[in-house]
């Protein structure tokens, strides 16, 4: 059971890092903006859904989650269908709750390089 608990967290790493760069990194920038336009001026619902799980690392998670229990056959309690659900939905959980650290980590680094930036111009400036 331990170990059950050690592979959802290892797990759930890849899926927030796939996640994550499909929707977020600029390697996949024009393929998300042409996901986002497709998203919002799809001619039917389905098309835009279909659209949007592309641009949306919460809802993309849980694709790449699926991939990743298809590929592993890890299952969460239960030896049965039901280890499938539960790991599914713990999966998807703890690749977000990475995916929010990560997120607030970029904004730290990103707050503290403006002021680095900041500093170093008033000293130039001086």
């Amino acid at each position: 059971m331990e170990s059950h608990i050690y592979y959802l967290f290892v797990l759930a790493l890849p899926v927030a890092c796939i996640a994550w760069t499909v929707t977020k990194e600029e390697i996949f920038r024009e393929a998300r903006e042409f996901c986002i336009d497709r998203s919002k001026n799809g001619s039917r619902l389905v098309k835009r859904k279909f659209f949007y799980v592309f641009t949306c690392e919460y809802c993309f998670s849980h694709y790449v989650t699926i991939l990743i229990l298809f590929i592993t056959n890890f299952k969460l309690l239960y030896l049965d269908w039901r280890g499938y659900i539960i790991a599914f939905f713990a999966i998807v959980w703890i690749a977000n709750v990475y995916m929010s650290i990560y997120n607030i980590i970029r904004i730290d680094l990103k707050k503290e390089k403006i002021r680095a930036e900041k500093e170093e111009s008033e000293l130039k400036g001086d």
